[in-house]
């Protein structure tokens, strides 16, 4: 199926409101006509006075308006302005019609013409049409999600804090956040967000349409987003670690990534509790590996960065949750590491590099916690004893 691109989307909305003749043409042409047809029937003179004002009859000497002239009953203005209305009703409900310049407006535009499309995609459309610049639509879109999803994921874990019951689940249990605690948090993480994440957003569209990002409908196969995200986390996964282990190198541990671990017990809402640097040495992880796809396969659409980016953000807020339950998903996923995983590494400081999976810090023997400290002991006693 060919896919509607967004511009041409908007160029056939613009052609179609050129063909609609201007209502005040169409109303000057109508009261000319009948002025110079009333004249005529007058014998070329004017009208008659409307000392009633514009819309009402002139004053006769009848008692009644039945008594005026046949021809007079209605002014000739009137009927021009009547008739053209009837025109300009007749006009707007035809293939000319030009929606209001809103953005519902424009997807009923669009629903009219594009039957083919789902209401998502409609709706997708219609918001690019309706902002008449992809790139202030992809930056407000991207912003705004960005943020419903960071805070809408955090505060169920922040509710989670506050019930006893789940107490029992939390890995340290001894060490629940505060109020003033997240609230510090909140706060510094915002002002990230505004500082440093928002020009990333706002320049990930030019940069990704240069390499031919798609944001037009109809969207991809399920199929072929799910790949890409994989592909997405297996690449992000191996920025993160090594990266991030690199943070923990001295000098660059005590000027950087000293920050995050502030708190030793991590919380949902701490995910992005960074310096600047960090967010950007890390976040380019996430952001890179879509536009290099991009660029070697010419196959992404921002649908799937979207719902890539959603993931990626559920992850590392989880990850950092301090939650650890029967139904986690690495008890399904051996591969995957969570929350038991991540908050092991804020305890010790150490080891346990890896954002989303397990292998590099298994293959780089950084693997921490007293399971890892068991293996390893166990690995170099063989070891010590085959060499005997």
């Amino acid at each position: 199926m060919r896919r509607l691109s967004l511009g041409h989307a908007r160029e056939m909305t613009k052609a179609r409101r050129e063909l609609l003749p201007n209502t005040y043409q169409i109303l000057s042409a109508k009261v000319k006509t009948s002025v110079l047809h009333n004249r005529k029937s007058t014998g070329g003179s004017a009208a008659p006075a409307l000392s009633n004002g514009p819309w009402k009859l002139p004053a006769f000497a009848g008692s009644h308006a039945s008594d005026a002239p046949r021809d007079l009953e209605e002014p000739a203005i009137d009927k021009g302005i009547r008739s053209s209305t009837k025109l300009q009703n007749s006009t707007t409900s035809t293939l000319f019609y030009s929606p209001p310049d809103t953005y519902w407006g424009q997807f009923d535009e669009i629903s009219k013409y594009n039957v083919h499309l789902n209401v998502f995609e409609r709706l997708w459309a219609a918001w690019y049409a309706f902002m008449q610049n992809d790139v202030l639509a992809t930056g407000v879109m991207s912003f705004v999600m960005h943020e419903l999803v960071y805070f809408g994921r955090s505060i169920p874990w922040m509710i989670i804090d506050r019930i006893t019951y789940f107490n029992k689940y939390k890995i340290q249990n001894q060490k629940i956040p505060t109020a003033q605690e997240q609230w510090k948090c909140a706060q510094l993480v915002l002002l990230s967000h505004f500082t440093v994440e928002l020009p990333q957003i706002w320049l990930f569209h030019p940069m990704a349409q240069y390499f031919g990002m798609a944001t037009g409908v109809p969207f991809p196969k399920f199929l072929t987003m799910a790949y890409q995200i994989a592909v997405f986390f297996v690449l992000e996964d191996t920025w993160h670690y090594w990266n991030h282990r690199a943070l923990h190198w001295g000098p660059l541990y005590k000027r950087i990534h000293k920050i995050h671990h502030q708190y030793s017990a991590p919380f949902g809402l701490a995910a992005e509790y960074a310096s600047p640097i960090e967010v950007m040495m890390l976040g380019f992880g996430t952001i890179a590996p879509p536009i290099l796809w991009c660029a070697v396969t010419g196959d992404l659409h921002i649908l799937t960065m979207y719902i890539w980016i959603v993931c990626r953000l559920f992850q590392a807020i989880d990850a950092h949750s301090g939650y650890e339950f029967p139904w986690s998903l690495h008890h399904f996923l051996p591969i995957w590491a969570g929350a038991e995983h991540h908050d092991v590494h804020h305890e010790r400081f150490i080891g346990n590099y890896s954002s989303s999976f397990r292998w590099w810090d298994y293959l780089m023997d950084t693997e921490s916690g007293p399971e890892a400290a068991k293996k390893r002991r166990e690995r170099r006693m063989a070891k010590d004893a085959k060499a005997q």
